[in-house]
């Protein structure tokens, strides 16, 4: 019997690596929109993320796989969209305010607590090496929050947001274009309004500095939309155990723009934190590779 083809599709990672790395350099683009507001940025990143998907739906003919679709999967697109825009915002938010290393820990936490919502919301029971994930991840918390004097409510609100998020997308029976083409028409509508509102009462900075302004804030689109496609891409070629490994690529990245950039304090408390967050992931990912070997893949790992 021939030996099974263990062998990676080399251009399947380097799609993933470049979607992971392209998530990772986020904190590097946000601040080119100053001095846009981060609720005015996360307008735009909104309302021209609809625009391109909406072009990419028209030239793929695909308009179709939004009609017909049931009341109740149009209030779960609504709630998946409210949850993106939170994690959207919360991180544009995080960058402004420089506490990048905070936005990193959010993503660094959204496996553990996609674990956690299977066990709360799915009933499902965790292997033992997910309860011992959880448990190091909880004591990771606890030490980071006496570092902080306070929560690291950034990091929790990112984790949250996209776990929920990930949690309504698997109910959805769309495609990623299709999925995110209508949850933008969903809030497109919305953030139009209120970039026009800004406009109007001489708060917003669409008009005002610009030309390449201008250029920057509609870059926000494809900004968003390309490392999904690359995702997308990556995921039918490489396998999820692979994928998810890969996508520790993007909170690194994160973590050392925060810390060797912008120069965030890390003391040693706050050290050991992450460092406790790390031994997690890696208990996480050995166990994402045992199961994976006796039982197919189910769940997509996506960051927006």
């Amino acid at each position: 019997m021939a030996e099974p083809d263990t062998d990676l599709d080399r251009r399947g990672v380097a799609l993933g690596v470049g979607a992971y790395v392209t998530w990772g350099l986020f904190p590097a683009f946000w601040p080119l929109l100053d001095p846009a507001a981060p609720l005015e940025v996360l307008a735009h990143r909104i309302l021209w993320t609809l625009v391109l998907m909406a072009v990419v739906l028209s030239v793929l003919h695909r308009w179709t796989d939004l009609r017909g679709l049931a009341p109740r999967t149009w209030l779960t697109v609504t709630a998946a969209s409210v949850c993106i825009a939170v994690n959207w915002g919360v991180f544009i938010y995080g960058v402004a305010i420089g506490q990048v290393v905070e936005v990193a820990l959010g993503y660094y936490m959204s496996p553990l607590v996609s674990v956690l919502l299977g066990v709360l919301v799915l009933h499902e029971r965790p292997r033992p090496l997910q309860w011992a994930a959880l448990a190091v991840a909880t004591a990771a918390v606890v030490i980071i929050s006496i570092s902080n004097g306070r929560p690291p409510w950034l990091g929790l609100a990112l984790a949250a947001s996209f776990g929920v998020y990930g949690l309504l997308k698997k109910t959805v029976p769309l495609n990623p274009t299709a999925g995110l083409a209508a949850e933008g028409m969903v809030l497109g509508p919305i953030a139009a309004a209120f970039i026009v509102v800004l406009q109007v009462s001489g708060s917003g900075t669409l008009l005002d500095h610009g030309g390449w302004h201008i250029v920057l804030l509609a870059t926000a689109g494809p900004v968003t939309a390309v490392p999904l496609v690359l995702y997308g891409a990556a995921a039918r070629r490489i396998p999820l155990s692979t994928l998810g490994t890969l996508m520790y690529v993007t909170p690194t990245l994160q973590f050392l723009w925060g810390v060797l950039v912008l120069g965030e304090s890390m003391p040693a408390v706050r050290w050991i934190g992450f460092g406790l967050v790390w031994v997690a992931l890696a208990i996480l990912t050995v166990d994402l590779v045992r199961s994976t070997r006796t039982t197919a893949p189910a769940l997509r790992v996506e960051i927006s």
